[in-house]
């Protein structure tokens, strides 16, 4: 199988299970931040500050991206492969061809730089571009075998993963915050929890298994918030938006 092929077999397979990726990188996160001693911030409000405000960049560029997205939108995965009725290239899609991917790269660097170890923050950055460099060669793949030339014309003209400009454009429509609350909150709650999860390592290895003060209080806040979204995509309707991605 020529080297290519290989390659965007094996991105497919990463595409299914991408969802995944954390469950596969906090252990070894959490491993790091209990064994490494020789990193003295980790309780420091202005690291603390500066990792939460990676990881929540990145929920923001995840958030603009999704406020813009239609129903039937490109991008999505079933249990059959991946679907799509509509090309995205609106919204964020108009700055970078994987807007989502990118948001996926600083909601996770802000948790391991947390970890408090720079070898295991490279090493996750270049292993997260190996990882999803290989999803998105699949995925433009797919795309450009389903739309043709529109998406040759339209990727030709847009970076991969970081855009060329920040002048925002209007994408058309409007900025659908249900449906980014009704898309995200897993992924935010799973981003706090990670943190979370880190400051107790940290706390522990100095000899007591406590949430600092500050984490206590955006766990709670965090666990309220994901209960109350949770509760209002399965049993309310009051996060639908007509014409506007669900899953």
């Amino acid at each position: 199988m020529p080297l290519i092929e290989d390659m965007e077999r094996t991105g497919s397979w990463l595409f299914r299970w991408r969802s995944f990726l954390p469950i596969v990188l906090m252990p070894v996160a959490l491993y790091v931040a209990f064994l490494d001693d020789d990193f003295p911030y980790f309780n420091d409000p202005r690291w603390i500050f500066i990792c939460l405000s990676v990881g929540f960049l990145g929920q923001i560029i995840r958030a603009f991206t999704i406020a813009y997205v239609p129903k039937g939108t490109s991008g999505r995965n079933t249990s059959e492969g991946q679907v799509a009725e509509t090309l995205n290239s609106k919204g964020m899609y108009g700055y970078i061809r994987h807007p989502l991917y990118t948001g996926n790269f600083f909601m996770w660097l802000g948790v391991v730089m947390f970890a408090g170890n720079l070898n295991f923050t490279i090493a996750v950055s270049v292993a997260f571009w190996i990882y999803y460099t290989l999803i998105a060669m699949t995925e433009e793949r797919f795309l450009r075998g389903k739309f043709g030339e529109a998406y040759v014309d339209w990727a030709s003209g847009i970076p991969a993963f970081f855009p060329r400009t920040l002048k925002w454009k209007s994408p058309g429509v409007f900025f659908s915050l249900r449906n980014v609350l009704k898309r995200e909150y897993n992924g935010a709650f799973a981003m706090v929890l990670s943190f979370a999860g880190l400051d107790i390592a940290h706390n522990y290895r100095a000899g007591v298994i406590v949430l600092s003060s500050f984490m206590q209080a955006l766990f709670i806040v965090s666990l309220v918030a994901f209960l109350v979204l949770r509760f209002m995509k399965k049993r309310t309707k009051l996060l639908d938006v007509e014409g506007r991605e669900y899953t």
